[in-house]
């Protein structure tokens, strides 16, 4: 087999997996008689392993995600793949852009790690292709970014929390119990998660603004343009594909890290994000203004864990500035 994998120190985050190890999953999951003919580890994410696989019999290649080993995944971010897969059949709104799962593996008798094997999208990277379009194409891209995250959340779960849970009855009981992981996670790894803990304090002391919030929809919790493909050769920006929906939960659209990014540069061509034929308007409410500040300090303490788990010193501080900031506006 012709194997590619992304030289990594020891103490990386992200670990590759053997060659052997790689057969044994496609003997797994296409039969004994199966073989990978070539296995190249992709750089594309921050969390999970990536491999696109080309297997005998197979007409295409297919794509292995191989989860982190359990003792080095946060408490706020547990069995993440397990959480979308468990989101696959609520997202039937944007099935033809999601890859379909071909098999998935908790029992860790392969290797001692969870794993997926899904089928490879059509299309580009939109890192990779976006910036080759004039600015005067891309609020299209935008546009159909909106109109697929308002797909999304229209869609009506059964609980609070993480798609796979724990689940919670309340809005505000889901989000004090992320912001508490989060600041645990912190204590984990030898950081202050004191402004983190002050934001909980002001969630559970103002919790009825957040219980304003009484429908649980689907926030995607990670969709951004890093998680999106592109036609490689049409005219203008087209999506066809949209990946790694593992961070989804149910709650608050407006607390989704899309409306985050969305509204992140106004007056560029992000504003499109928000026409009628995209998101549409956004409630901008003085409690809504408020929950959005509560969301922000969220976003930013899972920003500080993962610039800590990239060796990110500096932005680690900074996130220590941007919340102080929050915490200022709320108290």
């Amino acid at each position: 087999m012709e194997f590619q994998p992304i030289e990594r120190s020891a103490r990386a985050f992200q670990q590759t997996v053997t060659a052997a190890e790689i057969q044994a999953i496609c003997h797994r999951v296409f039969g004994a008689g199966a073989r990978a003919v070539s296995a190249v580890e992709l750089g594309l994410g921050m969390y999970n392993t990536t491999y696109r696989i080309t297997v005998t019999g197979q007409e295409r290649p297919v794509i292995l995600r191989v989860a982190p080993e359990p003792e080095r995944q946060f408490r706020s971010e547990r069995q993440l793949m397990r959480n979308e897969y468990a989101s696959v059949p609520w997202l039937a709104v944007i099935a033809p852009l999601t890859p379909q799962v071909i098999a998935a593996d908790w029992s860790h008798e392969v290797i001692g790690r969870d794993w997926m094997v899904q089928s490879l999208l059509d299309g580009v990277p939109a890192p990779d292709r976006l910036g080759a379009y004039p600015r005067s194409a891309r609020p299209g891209f935008f546009r159909q970014m909106g109109a697929i995250a308002g797909a999304v959340h229209a869609v009506r779960g059964p609980h609070f929390g993480p798609v796979a849970g724990p689940s919670h009855a309340t809005w505000s009981q889901a989000v004090i119990a992320s912001l508490g992981d989060i600041a645990a996670d912190l204590d984990g790894i030898g950081l202050d998660a004191a402004d983190v803990r002050k934001v909980a304090a002001v969630a559970a002391e103002h919790h009825p603004l957040l219980d304003e919030i009484t429908e649980p929809r689907m926030l995607t919790g990670d969709l951004w343009t890093v998680n999106v493909m592109l036609d490689a050769t049409a005219p203008e920006p087209v999506i066809t594909g949209v990946l790694d929906m593992d961070r989804t939960l149910w709650g608050d659209p407006a607390a989704d890290w899309t409306i985050r990014m969305a509204l992140a540069k106004p007056g560029t061509e992000r504003d499109a994000f928000w026409d009628g034929d995209g998101y549409g308007a956004l409630d901008r409410s003085a409690s809504a203004v408020w929950r959005s500040r509560i969301y922000e300090a969220r976003h930013l303490g899972a920003v500080r864990l993962e610039r800590h788990r990239l060796g990110n010193a500096e932005g680690v501080r900074g996130t220590y500035d941007d919340l102080a900031a929050v915490v200022a506006e709320l108290t």
